[in-house]
């Protein structure tokens, strides 16, 4: 199952890992291995990168967290092949990549004497730009006929547990997911509340809006890191955040 119909496809700038998470899906799609595996695998990957940041191997870290890119698009794929969608997957993956991406901040600032200050802005706006790319997305992929419509505009309710899960899982990891979440969903919301109502994006502007995607932030990371650039990255993403402003203009003016 795609996640968009051919005609809403478009450049994903974030999503260079794809072709590797199609391919290493494959691999494992008459293995035991679980989507959820493939995530707990993603979250490794990631762990390691704080470790290399926090030991100055900066090459090693962009390595692992180019990888984790990979990986991430991995279990998605995985979950389509072997055709268990799957809300406990979608809640656990969100909500390693707001932790990773808090401590992927917390460990660069650390080793670059960043101010704590900095890196919760930094963070703060890394999450905003991100839920931008979301919500556009989800809404795009929601009116997509016949699109992945796993994932809701609006995260209000706990969804009912698909075959596979329990309930019990998928009410523990949407609470988690909502507390994490929740303000961020709010705020974007708040900027662009008409955006549902659109039928749909250009696929110039959802190519615009991929800068904002996960994927292309941490490539953004991975490429400063082994120029030696680490004292600048925190500041680069509360710089990179007036962008959001700039995306939701062109939405309101252009695209109805």
């Amino acid at each position: 199952m795609s996640k968009l119909n051919t005609s809403d496809k478009f450049l994903d700038l974030s999503d260079y890992g794809r072709s590797f998470g199609r391919f290493f899906a494959l691999q494992l799609k008459e293995t035991r291995f679980t989507p959820i595996h493939v995530t707990l695998l993603f979250g490794i990957s990631g762990l390691l990168a704080i470790y290399c940041i926090l030991n100055q191997h900066y090459l090693a870290a962009a390595f692992f967290i180019i990888l984790k890119s990979g990986i991430d698009a991995a279990d998605g794929e995985l979950a389509r092949l072997k055709k268990t969608p799957s809300y406990v997957g979608r809640y656990l993956d969100s909500v390693f990549d707001i932790i990773l991406n808090f401590l992927f901040l917390m460990s660069i600032c650390y080793v670059s004497k960043t101010s704590i200050w900095v890196a919760l802005l930094a963070f703060i706006g890394i999450q905003l730009q991100g839920t931008l790319y979301n919500y556009y997305y989800v809404i795009l992929r929601n009116k997509s006929v016949g699109g992945d419509a796993t994932s809701k505009i609006f995260e209000y309710k706990t969804p009912k547990a698909l075959p596979g899960e329990t309930q019990q899982a998928v009410n523990i990891l949407f609470g988690i997911y909502t507390l994490v979440y929740s303000i961020f969903d709010k705020i974007i919301h708040f900027l662009d509340a008409d955006a549902y109502k659109v039928k749909t994006f250009p696929n110039w502007f959802m190519t615009s809006l991929s800068l904002y995607g996960l994927g292309f932030q941490l490539l953004i990371i991975a490429f400063m890191l082994p120029l030696g650039w680490i004292e600048f990255i925190a500041p680069f993403f509360i710089i990179y955040s007036l962008l959001i402003f700039v995306l939701i203009g062109i939405r309101k003016t252009w695209i109805r």
